[in-house]
């Protein structure tokens, strides 16, 4: 079996990212989470992933601090699996990915889910990258820039 390549030095910060939660399965368990998937069956039923698989994911996103394991809130023998604040911060990610989808990989008319506000029932806006000025930023708008530690700090 080949060896999977790590980025935890990188100084990507998309290597990072992947590093931490760059496999379908674990995108996936984070979005069951925020439908409010908490238990290992749930995550099972939902994805119809390889128990072992699932374990796999699941003590990794655990170790990156995406989920929390803690005992069951019904005192039962299980573990829940709680998004931790970073994993919280994964939101927007999962939000783009899924509007990214719908736009992009479904014909007109197919048949796909959609997240809705809680609170009025319609569908969320289309996230929108935008300068500090509120101004639309294309890919074409944007440079990357190196960040030193010291230069981060200051």
């Amino acid at each position: 079996m080949v060896a999977r390549t790590r980025f935890d030095a990188d100084p990507c910060p998309v290597a990072r990212s992947v590093n931490a939660i760059g496999d379908w399965w674990s995108l996936l368990i984070v979005r069951d989470a925020f439908d409010g998937s908490r238990r290992f069956g749930e995550f099972h039923r939902s994805l119809g992933i390889a128990k072992n698989i699932l374990t796999t994911r699941l003590r990794a996103l655990e170790k990156a601090g995406v989920l929390r394991g803690e005992p069951a809130r019904d005192g039962g023998s299980h573990r829940e699996y709680v998004l931790t604040d970073k994993g919280r911060a994964l939101f927007p990610v999962i939000v783009a990915l899924r509007q990214w989808g719908e736009e992009q990989c479904f014909t007109p008319g197919e048949d796909h889910s959609r997240l809705l506000d809680r609170r009025t029932g319609h569908p969320l806006r289309p996230l929108r990258i935008e300068a500090a000025d509120g101004r639309p930023v294309e890919p074409e708008d944007t440079v990357v820039e190196k960040v030193r530690e010291t230069d981060a700090a200051g």
